[in-house]
Formats: C-alpha cells, sequence, structure tokens
C-alpha cells in the first residue's frame, strides 16, 4: 500500500466529514467507531483513515470498522496520540505498508485493519459483552435514582410558541439508516403534516429531505448555521445547572433561542416536550433503541433515555428499519392471488354478455360433437 495525499484532521469525525474530501486522509482520534461514523466516512470517500486510537477495542461488537473496510476504504488504527499531534490539517502525508511519512520523516506507524482483524475483535468482544452489560446496568439505576424526578415529575417544560395539542410530531436524530427511514416516511408526512423537530444534525437531515425544520433541539455542536437560520424556533438544551455551551453560537447568528436545563441527551427532551404539550402520536427516526445504540454513545446518564421512553410510551411509534419492511419484494404467489382477484368481477361481467353467452353455447355443442355425449 502505497498513498499520498492531503491530511483532515480533527478529533471529532462528524466535525471532520463536513470539510472530507474524496482522495484526501482523514486523520481521526476516534475510539469504537460507530455505524453513523463509518457512514458518514464513506459518504466522503476517503483515500485512507488513519485512527490514533482503536477503532475496535473489544469492550462490544461495534459495526463501524466494518462498514469501512467492506466499503474499500483503509485504516490504519492506533497510530497513537503522539502522532496524532504531530500532523496538522493540510499536511501532505505519505503512507507506505503500514508507515507513516512527512516530507520523508517518518512519524510512525499503525496497525492495517482487515477483515481478519475486526473478525478477531468480533470473536474478543463476545467475552467482554456480558462485563461491559453489567457496568451499563449498573449505570442506569444509578442515574435512574438520581434523574427520576426530574424526568418523571418535577422536570419544567418550557413555553413555546409551536401548538403541539392535537398534533403528530416527528423528532429526527441523523442516526443509523435516518435517510432511508425519511425516505420511507415521506407519505405519511405528506399526508399528516406532523410537527417537525430535527435533534440538532437531525435538523439538517430534514432539510435534505425538502423539509423546514418546526423547531430544533441540541446543545448546537453538530447541526448548520443554513438550519438554524431556517428553522422557525430553537430550543437549546443546558446542563441540569443552566449552563448551555450552545447558545452562544445561537447568538451570535442573532437569533433568538429557548433555554431547556435538563438532563440526559437532547433527543430525550424533544420527546418529553412534544408529550408534555399534548402532542397525539410522536414519530422517532434514527433515535437510539437498543444496547449497542446506547454503548456506541458512549454517554454516561443514558438511563433518562429509557425513563422518557417509559414515560412517553403510550404515544411513541419509532420508525427505525421500517426502510426495510418497503424493501422486501413480493411473493409471487400474492402476485398471482392478487391478479386473479382482480379477474373475477371481469369475468362475472364477462358472462353476462350476449354475445359470451353465444360462444359459449357454441362451445358447449362443439364439446357434446367431439365426446359424442
Amino acid at each position: 500500500m502505497v498513498i499520498k495525499s492531503v491530511a483532515r484532521v480533527d478529533k471529532k469525525t462528524k466535525e471532520l466529514v463536513k470539510r472530507l474530501q474524496t482522495n484526501e486522509i482523514a486523520v481521526i482520534n476516534h475510539r469504537d467507531i460507530d455505524e453513523v461514523a463509518a457512514n458518514s466516512l464513506v459518504a466522503c470517500r476517503p483515500r485512507l483513515i488513519i485512527n490514533a486510537d482503536q477503532s475496535m477495542s473489544g469492550r462490544y461488537p461495534n459495526l463501524g470498522p466494518g462498514i469501512l473496510v467492506k466499503a474499500g476504504l483503509p485504516v490504519l488504527d492506533q497510530v497513537g496520540q503522539e502522532l496524532f499531534e504531530l500532523i496538522q490539517e493540510d499536511d501532505i502525508l505519505e503512507v507506505i505498508e503500514n508507515d507513516i511519512y512527512r516530507n520523508d520523516e517518518w512519524l510512525g506507524s499503525g496497525i492495517l485493519l482487515t477483515e481478519e482483524v475486526i473478525k478477531s475483535k468480533l470473536e474478543e468482544t463476545e467475552k467482554n459483552f456480558s462485563i461491559e452489560l453489567d457496568k451499563f446496568i449498573e449505570n442506569t439505576l444509578e442515574y435512574a435514582k438520581k434523574e427520576k424526578s426530574f424526568i418523571l415529575g418535577n422536570l419544567k417544560i418550557p413555553d413555546v410558541n409551536t401548538d403541539f395539542k392535537g398534533r403528530h410530531v416527528l423528532v429526527v436524530v441523523r442516526g443509523q439508516d435516518y435517510k432511508e427511514d425519511l425516505m420511507a416516511i415521506k407519505a405519511y408526512i405528506e399526508e399528516f403534516n406532523p410537527i417537525l423537530i430535527g435533534v440538532d444534525g437531525g435538523g439538517d437531515a430534514l432539510l435534505e429531505f425538502g423539509y423546514v425544520p418546526d423547531l430544533i433541539v441540541g446543545d448546537m455542536d453538530s447541526v448548520s448555521d443554513q438550519c438554524l437560520l431556517s428553522c422557525k424556533e430553537i430550543i437549546v438544551h443546558a446542563y441540569p445547572d443552566g449552563r448551555a455551551p450552545g447558545l452562544e453560537r445561537v447568538e451570535q447568528l442573532g437569533l433568538k433561542s429557548i433555554v431547556f436545563p435538563a438532563p440526559g441527551t437532547s433527543e430525550d427532551i424533544a420527546m418529553l416536550m412534544a408529550f408534555d404539550k399534548n402532542a397525539d402520536l410522536i414519530v422517532a427516526v434514527g433515535t437510539h433503541s437498543n444496547m449497542i445504540d446506547f454503548l456506541e454513545k458512549g454517554r454516561k446518564g443514558m438511563a433518562s433515555t429509557f425513563l422518557v421512553r417509559l414515560k412517553v410510551g403510550s404515544k411513541l411509534i419509532d420508525a427505525k428499519g421500517v426502510n426495510k419492511l418497503q424493501r422486501e419484494s413480493i411473493k409471487f404467489k400474492y402476485l398471482v392471488g392478487l391478479v386473479f382477484g382482480a379477474l373475477i368481477p371481469v369475468f362475472i361481467v364477462g358472462l353476462m354478455s350476449p354475445q359470451v353467452q353465444q360462444i359459449l353455447k357454441l362451445l358447449h355443442i362443439r364439446l357434446k360433437f367431439i365426446f359424442g355425449l
């Protein structure tokens, strides 16, 4: 392997992909690459991905590295923090086998991820997964005790301009398969005209499909300026103590917003707001729905997500994976049945026709003559 190209460097993969171009080298510092990050890198088509950290630590079966390798993107793994600090934006890097050079100066080396390496790591996760699950359960119970009063009763939901009462609400997070699922429910959106809530980058996901978000909810770290300027209302998710790092960005754009201090994730408070304001139904796209989702998120206190779903569950529909239902091919026997059913009324109408009845009589006489009946 010999690759030479310009480097794009960022500690946050989601920030890097905003400026990463085709055939450039992506330099990241991302432990346990998740599916969303992997798919965003695949969309950029870099020539090489250099990761300072472990793309697969073996804690749990994260699927990101497998997606990258399957897409034909080479990943040079575990190059180390020191090498990551040495590489600067716009550096021209040359990678020969597993060694990294800049202006003929050797910077360091890494481990090339292969399907065999990934398979080995996945086998390792089988041993570690129960340990991680125990940690997750303990963490969940601990935070659930701390946060239950906030989530289930004492959390003050701010007043907003949007009228939720009796309306459907679509909460969009830019998570796994969000594009496919949004495409699958376009007919639903057109028919029911739900209130559209983009959770941070979920607002841009809505814009991609031609929808203007009614609300943007989040800490404003992954939503575009264009989306913030076009949406109708902005809710800045703040820490429970009131600190709101995202507020400064909104104010710099000259926009008004409402600050919502709360524990948990931004998707949690979006659902709580819709529930509290008497929405009739909450449809979620791209949100966290299983154990791998939570472990990939890597955030302590995901207990709030469980508590929120317990509270809003009677009104919540998760649209994750709905696109797979539409991709199922129609079975031949069902198609034959459909055609047969459609022909029945045609056949009945035909029998009532005098011309058809005359033909049938002639056919009956002909058969009697042939068989001597």
